[in-house]
């Protein structure tokens, strides 16, 4: 086919563009949605040869929302499916635009592309043939906003090896928006073998598959070195860890029962005789709203106010994290 078509969104020059990983591992930029917002714009087919007639079965715009298991390739989960007719049977001798609008979308997850799965969210618009079909297609993005009331509990531990090492560590909050600052201590109570270097690790664990098939996935995301040299017992070393620089992604629990996304923080000791001692603490994270800017759309800015203003005292909770947490009281 010769001619020129493309898909755009109504709102293309003030709606806000984010960096979005490709399964490829790079970085390219896509137009930013959240749930609820309308996602609306126009298909514009531009022919090449106008005195050249184009006969078509119909033409068709679709916004989906699916989920691809990288062991499981070709077979597509789809959690949003919608479909807007834009054309009837018939022929073109010149060129076209096509407005379409999907009103008020659910878009119950966050794009997501891991190491063996890919969530995603994408326009395509089909001109149908005899022959074969015509399709292009344009991916979005989507963030999911969360809100945690104030109230959120500290971690506290003690952790040790009987008549070796005893330690007691603490972070100030289970739960950490995705710029947050993870501020916690460790105190040494009985230190009898000879550490030489302590960090801790921001692991991120992907879980895809069920029953037999699950299959874990561990990445470290991040090391901080906490301390290098031997400590003395009644020392007390604090932690700063900047969650800002790394690439993280709030905590996905369950998602569409096809796979989850969780995250630990990870304190490691290692002695002289390169032994390693570790203890692994769950920590939820969380995408807060970004300070709404003119240049958003107003249906952005009602999105963000919704998540940020209306729920400030109401846990955004899954389910199975409120079961989570009734087990562990």
């Amino acid at each position: 086919m010769s001619e020129h078509w493309e898909i755009m969104t109504f709102d293309a020059e003030s709606r806000r563009r984010v960096e979005h990983k490709t399964e490829e591992g790079k970085k390219e930029k896509y137009f930013l949605f959240y749930d609820g917002e309308t996602v609306s714009g126009r298909v514009i087919l531009t022919l090449k040869h106008p005195n050249k007639r184009l006969e078509h079965q119909g033409i068709k715009v679709e916004f989906i929302g699916q989920i691809e298991l990288y062991y499981d390739r070709g077979n597509h989960h789809e959690f949003v499916s919608l479909v807007k007719d834009l054309a009837r049977p018939g022929e073109f001798t010149q060129s076209q635009t096509f407005d379409f609008e999907f009103t008020h979308v659910e878009k119950p997850y966050e794009s997501y592309t891991g190491q063996n799965v890919k969530l995603r969210y994408f326009l395509r618009a089909t001109v149908s043939r005899r022959l074969n079909d015509v399709v292009k297609e344009m991916d979005i993005v989507v963030h999911t906003l969360s809100t945690y009331p104030e109230l959120n509990s500290s971690i506290k531990m003690e952790v040790g090896i009987e008549d070796c090492l005893h330690i007691e560590f603490e972070y100030n909050k289970s739960k950490y928006h995705l710029k947050d600052v993870i501020v916690g201590k460790i105190y040494f109570l009985l230190v009898r073998i000879k550490i030489k270097h302590m960090e801790i690790d921001i692991i991120k664990r992907e879980t895809t598959g069920t029953g037999p098939n699950v299959y874990h996935e561990n990445d470290t995301i991040a090391k901080y070195e906490i301390m290098d040299g031997a400590p003395v017992r009644g020392e007390s070393i604090p932690i700063r860890l900047f969650l800002a620089g790394y690439e993280l992604t709030p905590t996905m629990r369950d998602i569409n029962k096809k796979f989850s996304v969780r995250y630990y923080l990870n304190l490691v000791l290692i002695d002289e005789e390169e032994r390693r001692y570790f203890k692994q603490q769950e920590v939820v994270l969380w995408r807060k709203g970004d300070i709404v800017r003119k240049s958003m759309s107003h249906q952005a800015a009602i999105a963000s106010q919704r998540f940020e203003g209306t729920s400030s005292h109401t846990e955004a909770k899954t389910p199975s994290q409120t079961a989570e947490n009734n087990s562990r009281q």
